[in-house]
């Protein structure tokens, strides 16, 4: 029996990634985790990793993480090991209510995501009209959770 070892491609909303920086308990840093084991494909465009970058290094981010801009600069460079670049040929733009969840539904879709995550899921609601997957932390570690089983 053949099987489809594919694997799943995601764009994380920089959400997720605050909340991860935030907490280890959560389905967020569990994620991460999973990503850093190579159970997904994350995907991600110069302008979301900018993103990133700028919200993560915000100083109530850093203090209620208890992490220094040197920690997340070396977070940075894990997370772009295991990211696979998405190159913005075409701008999906305007969808959402935010400009920055446009940039993130674009990365989605031109990086032919499977799966949107994001806490915030009546944000990409354009996401439909694509038939793009958005879906909470905690669903896609579900799913991937019992794949694994």
């Amino acid at each position: 029996m053949l099987c489809d070892m594919r694997l799943l491609r995601v764009v994380l909303d920089t959400n997720v990634l605050v909340a991860a920086s935030r907490s280890r308990r959560g389905a967020s840093f569990a994620l991460l985790r999973l990503l850093r084991a190579g159970r997904f494909t994350a995907l991600a465009s110069v302008p979301l990793l900018l993103e990133y970058e700028a919200v993560l290094k915000r100083p109530e981010h850093l203090a209620a993480g208890g992490r220094t801009e040197a920690m997340t600069d070396a977070f940075f460079d894990a997370l772009c090991l295991r990211c696979e670049p998405v190159h913005l040929f075409y701008l999906w733009r305007p969808r959402a209510r935010d400009p920055a969840d446009d940039m993130v539904l674009e990365t989605a879709l031109n990086g032919r995501a499977d799966h949107l995550v994001t806490l915030n899921i009546g944000d990409f609601a354009a996401a439909a009209q694509f038939r793009l997957d958005v879906a909470t932390p905690g669903a896609l570690l579900r799913r991937l959770e019992s794949e694994a089983s």
